[in-house]
């Protein structure tokens, strides 16, 4: 990560404040660290306390203010309440990352109620409230950025993910009408990963960790987000907003 001194001038985030759920690992824990190299104070924000905290001591000695906050990223209720706590710490969020997410293989005829809730829950309806919540206040603030992280499972055709797929559709039309509701102010854009070598890949097959259907034929590494996420979190993106970024290798959406 660059010092504070060799800061590129078109990723400058001196003096924002980064909010990032499902922050404590995975693409979320790089995201924290790139805003806080970059100059940005940030919340980290997942279900567990310890591990948010750890990533928390990692910013606060990169020289920058951290807050920790363990949250159910699908239930309002502590939704609000880290809102809450959030602007009574800092006064305000600058960019939010809507990362926290989770999208389990099962045939879809073998979904339950309580299955579908859970993945809608948290995939669509948390990042729903906190985008909306968050945004509001930003317009009244005068300006932000806010980031819906979504899945290529909502542009390719992939099975036993069908309502992972949907919910994360959902969320890329979210990005669109938020972008109108609250701009010129704050800007909203969906940013689309891939396959991605992070924790959830320990479970795939050796093959599936080396090679993938896309134009590069391999899985990003984690760090391979971070430039994606500056971009759209930083002023060098003023004109962009209600799009989708795919950070995938050039994945086939047609398969």
């Amino acid at each position: 990560m660059p010092s504070e001194q060799s800061v590129d001038p078109h990723f400058d985030l001196t003096g924002k404040v980064a909010m990032v759920t499902g922050g404590s690992r995975g693409l979320g824990y790089e995201m924290v660290k790139a805003f806080a190299a970059h100059g940005a104070d940030c919340v980290i924000a997942s279900r567990k306390l310890d591990a948010c905290e750890a990533v928390a001591e990692e910013v606060r000695a990169m020289g920058r203010r951290a807050m920790a906050h363990s949250v159910h990223a699908g239930r309002w209720p502590q939704i609000d309440a880290m809102i809450e706590r959030v602007y009574d710490e800092f006064g305000r969020v600058d960019i939010l990352v809507n990362n926290a997410g989770m999208g389990p293989a099962s045939p879809s005829h073998d979904v339950t109620e309580s299955l579908f809730d859970s993945i809608l829950n948290l995939n669509f309806k948390g990042p729903f409230r906190l985008a909306s919540q968050i945004g509001r206040r930003m317009a009244a603030d005068g300006g932000g950025c806010i980031i819906n992280v979504s899945s290529s499972a909502s542009l390719r055709p992939m099975p036993e993910v069908t309502v992972y797929g949907a919910a994360k559709a959902a969320v890329n039309a979210m990005t669109r009408s938020l972008a109108a509701e609250y701009g010129p102010a704050v800007r909203v854009n969906t940013l689309s990963p891939g396959p991605f070598l992070t924790d959830i890949a320990k479970a795939w097959e050796p093959e599936a960790r080396e090679t993938a259907d896309n134009a590069v034929g391999r899985p990003g590494n984690p760090a391979e987000i971070v430039s994606a996420a500056l971009f759209l979190a930083s002023p060098s993106s003023s004109y962009v907003t209600g799009s989708l970024v795919r950070v995938d290798g050039g994945l086939n959406l047609s398969v």
